[in-house]
């Protein structure tokens, strides 16, 4: 017997070896980097394709992310500058100041009687063309010297100047010196009018503005044609042109139309290459700056993405080596986190494919705290805190948009703000409805959280923010529905009891329960005393004592299928063990864990509570009938050995501290039952023997329970039993027992 109880506890090692294998540990985080790796590598790296200069396109390429179109920007910034118009400037050449200076040169010639009438002629000849390219050049010279013009216009004006200049015809030299101090005196007013009335308008071309003096001196009032002819003369020779262009102006509005342009995108998704069309250069080149050929393909993205994901697993590692969890050993609960991250990445990863430029709030949508509230659920709350940060971090890259940067701030802080609130809400849920109560402050911190983001950026439009609280709405009721759905996977798949689950079937209405209750109402009762004092024992070492209380509901109840048998069934009836041999006493007091096994896999009982069922009694020894059937053999001088191996449960011994737990407070529950008036010394004497009696017999050897825990446990068993005994212990100064009403 006792090698076959070796051998089962060697193959239960063997095939539950790979959950506390450190290899397969190792393995286990390298998967989960590459799940981090696998599931940024579309958003950070660039696909590539073996694509060359004149070939033709055998697939259909599309933008990973927003691009400048060089070249369509440049077109538009050509169209802009082409739209421009030359750009003028008006200039004031001062002609009223060559008015009067060639007409004080004429009065003072014309007045000087000693100078000859020819020699009168050739001055004129020569001064009056030198006064008006002096004055011209003096204008010149002083616009230079300004500011406002540069010297492309200054160089422009004097060209324009010296090509439209106005000689005046040979004939008029003959005529000034006939002229009068009256007649010039007359003069001088007529010309200064009509030049300023022409200069006021912007003169491009000078000889159209010279073509209307003629016209406007005979409507003036000089009598003499002599007069007439020379005022028209005189003014034409001063009329200029004042418009004249301005080609650094015009380069510079160019150039800012060229600025204001903004520039032509290709968005992202866009199409960039179809199927059958030739790679042109241009082509070429905007793949080749997308970094989606294979021959330049830059290999860094690779690199930074993979040290990125080692960073995130190493993260996740040293949190589980540093904490006390069971996954801190249990290869299996490292493999449920990995496939939880990959569900919650995977959701993440679907909504963003129909997020684009236009729509970027649909990211809002994501159920991102779906990861967070199973692992708080399923494994602890510590754990799902920091597994928030990276989910967090990776909506920021997920659900990035903009590319301007690796991470867009907007979808870490909602999905970091909806996680925590989901964790914290969560957190010791006992019913089913606490679910649907985290969807609903996942929903209300989401809209808060964008709220105050908009408000902050001050420039958000009605319509944009509409929906983005829409789908944080949305998205708070989808990680409800996913929450529910995939909690029972886990619970099946992975054998988790949830603390939800556990509530579920401590419920007296389940049908194990009731029929426990009805059947056994002795072992019921026994039942919920042993879960009293499990849970709370359990609770002291930080074992989890609603595994223990709910696991003592159903840890007897193989005892429905022959309750008579067990005593505290025996109300008003004779043992029917008195009767029997011990041998088949033994036989069916042995039977009932494993009748509860069987029972428990009928009713589709979770495993740990299947467990705890199997393991309570461990490979104990029946004392009171191996001892029986001893004296019995002695009595009737058998020489048949009776071996103590045949007179213990089958076992297995308890392989979690959970399953020793019961097992202790069963036989303590039994133990002080069996008291008719228990004392603290009597209560205190019996848990410590029951406790020493197992460790000695080994019954611990399988679980990682330690002896610093095994006395926390008999401490607290002792408190529990006074509180539910005190009744009836007699306490040491009284000198007879007090009955009291409780």
């Amino acid at each position: 017997m006792k090698n076959e109880v070796q051998m089962k506890g060697k193959f239960h090692y063997q095939l539950n070896g790979w959950k506390y294998s450190t290899g397969i540990r190792i393995l286990l985080f390298l998967l989960l980097a590459l799940v981090f790796y696998i599931s940024l590598y579309a958003k950070l790296v660039p696909q590539v394709y073996d694509i060359e200069l004149g070939t033709t396109s055998e697939t259909t390429i599309y933008a990973p992310r927003q691009i400048e179109n060089a070249i369509a920007t440049e077109q538009a910034k050509e169209d802009a500058a082409k739209r421009v118009q030359p750009v003028y400037r008006i200039v004031n050449l001062k002609n009223d100041t060559m008015i009067d200076a060639i007409y004080d040169k004429l009065l003072q010639i014309n007045a000087d009687e000693e100078v000859k009438f020819d020699d009168k002629v050739s001055i004129f000849r020569r001064v009056i063309p030198q006064l008006i390219s002096d004055l011209e050049n003096q204008s010149i010279k002083s616009l230079s010297t300004s500011a406002q013009y540069n010297e492309t216009l200054i160089e422009q004006i004097q060209q324009g100047l010296a090509e439209q200049q106005y000689p005046l015809p040979e004939e008029s030299y003959f005529k000034l010196p006939r002229l009068t101090k009256d007649d010039l005196t007359a003069m001088r007013p007529v010309t200064k009018d009509i030049v300023t009335k022409l200069m006021n308008d912007q003169i491009l071309d000078a000889q159209t503005a010279r073509a209307k003096v003629a016209e406007m001196v005979n409507t003036s009032n000089l009598a003499k044609n002599t007069m007439r002819e020379m005022v028209t003369e005189i003014a034409r020779a001063v009329i200029t042109p004042n418009k004249f262009f301005d080609q650094k102006g015009t380069d510079d509005a160019k150039g800012q139309a060229r600025e204001n342009v903004k520039p032509v995108y290709i968005n992202k998704n866009d199409v960039l290459v179809k199927v059958g069309d030739v790679i042109t250069e241009e082509i070429y080149a905007r793949l080749d700056k997308l970094e989606l050929l294979k021959s330049k393909a830059n290999h860094l993205p690779q690199i930074g993405l993979a040290m990125l994901s080692a960073l995130l697993s190493f993260v996740v590692s040293m949190f589980v080596r540093q904490s006390q969890l069971a996954i801190k050993y249990n290869n299996s609960q490292l493999l449920m986190l990995i496939l939880i991250f990959s569900i919650n990445i995977t959701c993440m990863k679907i909504i963003s494919l129909v997020q684009n430029l236009d729509y970027p709030f649909i990211g809002y949508l994501a159920p991102t705290a779906l990861g967070s509230i199973l692992i708080a659920i399923l494994l602890d709350s510590p754990l799902a805190f920091i597994s928030s940060v990276l989910f967090s971090l990776m909506a920021s890259i997920i659900f990035n948009t903009e590319h301007t940067l690796l991470f867009d701030f907007r979808y870490g802080l909602v999905s970091l703000v909806i996680c925590f609130s989901a964790v914290f809400t969560i957190q010791r849920a006992s019913q089913r409805a606490t679910i649907l109560k985290a969807g609903l402050m996942i929903a209300f911190f989401a809209m808060l959280t964008i709220t105050s983001m908009l408000l902050m950026e001050d420039h958000f439009q009605q319509r944009e923010a509409i929906m983005s609280l829409s789908f944080a709405a949305a998205g708070g009721l989808l990680t409800v529905v996913f929450v529910i759905g995939l909690l029972p996977f886990f619970e099946v798949a992975f054998g988790i009891l949830s603390p939800l689950k556990l509530v579920e079937l401590s419920n007296p209405n389940h049908p194990l329960l009731r029929k426990l209750l009805t059947e056994t109402p002795g072992t019921y009762h026994h039942s919920v005393m042993v879960g009293n004092l499990s849970e709370a024992a359990a609770e002291s070492i930080g074992a989890d004592g609603l595994l223990c209380r709910v696991g003592s509901y159903y840890h007897d109840i193989g005892k429905t299928k022959r309750p008579s048998y067990f005593i505290e069934n025996q109300t008003n009836i004779e043992n029917p063990h008195d009767r029997i041999d011990p041998n088949l006493s033994k036989s069916i007091i042995i039977a009932h864990p494993r009748d509860g096994v069987e029972m428990l896999k009928d009713y589709k009982m979770p495993k740990a509570i299947r467990d705890i069922a199997e393991q309570h009694h461990g490979t104990t020894l029946l004392h009171f009938f191996y001892h029986k059937a001893v004296k019995q053999a002695e009595e009737e001088g058998s020489e048949k050995e009776i071996r103590e191996e045949d007179f213990r449960y089958a076992g297995p011994k308890a392989q979690s501290k959970e399953a020793a737990i019961v097992g202790i407070a069963d036989s303590v529950e039994a133990a002080v039952r069996s008291l008719r008036n228990p004392t603290l010394e009597q209560i205190d004497s019996m848990v410590h023997k029951i406790i020493k009696s197992r460790l000695d017999d080994g019954q611990f050897n399988e679980c990682d329970i330690t002896l610093k825990e095994l006395d926390k446990i008999a401490k607290t068993l002792n408190e529990t039993l006074l509180g539910i005994f005190h009744a009836r212990i007699e306490y040491p100064n009284e000198l007879s027992p007090k009955k009291t009403g409780t």
